[in-house]
């Protein structure tokens, strides 16, 4: 075979091919291969973790609960994914009123104010962006609800609801975030009524994803 008349020597990352010989026989070396290949490794653990949510219920679409009706939960009880720790909170059925994704929804009132946690892993140092739906029960006063969200313990957000003129078949979410940097490599993340009441803000398509693969806004 004919050797190649071009010099491959003093190449840079992106020129072509390089070529090696091999008893009477030239072929192409595989190093530019073996290095794309390990970087492609490495962006995939890296973005292992990027959707936190895998798993985590954060439709609120378990345990099902009979259509047209809700069913209260209270401090200790498991709810899916998630864990009442405190008060009570109502985990609402399908067609009972409007859901902002899947058919169930939680009013964070019970017969009185709850929360609500769960603990995902996450990478220390890294920024992660929660995010979810907020609405409010209309059925009694006060007209706006008011809760918090906790992360490991700490208050990271606070957010209102002003319940004026919705109905249930029109509960008008808005959507609603707030970012935090992970400390460690699991992190709480708690979500509280601060209103009194049986009729709280409600919440659905609660998110969690990390920063390293979406822009987040802190």
């Amino acid at each position: 075979m004919t050797v190649p008349s071009i010099r491959m020597k003093g190449r840079t990352a992106g020129q072509g091919p390089r070529w090696a010989r091999r008893g009477n026989r030239w072929r192409r070396s595989r190093t530019g291969t073996g290095l794309l290949s390990a970087l492609a490794a490495l962006a995939t653990v890296t973005a292992a973790p990027a959707d936190a949510t895998a798993g985590s219920n954060g439709s609120f679409e378990t345990p099902v609960v009979r259509a047209n009706a809700f069913q209260t939960f209270s401090s200790g009880q498991p709810m899916g994914a998630w864990s009442v720790t405190a008060g009570t909170v109502d985990l609402v059925g399908q067609g009972f009123w409007q859901a902002a994704d899947g058919v169930q929804s939680l009013d964070l009132n019970g017969y009185g104010a709850g929360t609500i946690s769960q603990t995902f892993s996450t990478l220390p140092r890294v920024k992660y962006e929660l995010g979810y739906r907020l609405a409010g029960n209309p059925a009694t006063g006060p007209a706006v609800k008011t809760g918090e969200i906790q992360v490991n313990d700490e208050v990271v957000g606070k957010f209102s609801f002003d319940t004026t003129g919705k109905t249930f078949p029109e509960m008008e979410y808005t959507r609603q975030k707030v970012s935090f940097v992970a400390s460690g490599l699991s992190t709480t993340v708690r979500f509280a009524s601060t209103v009194p009441g049986a009729s709280g803000p409600v919440i659905d398509d609660v998110t969690l994803k990390s920063c390293l693969v979406v822009i987040c806004h802190l």
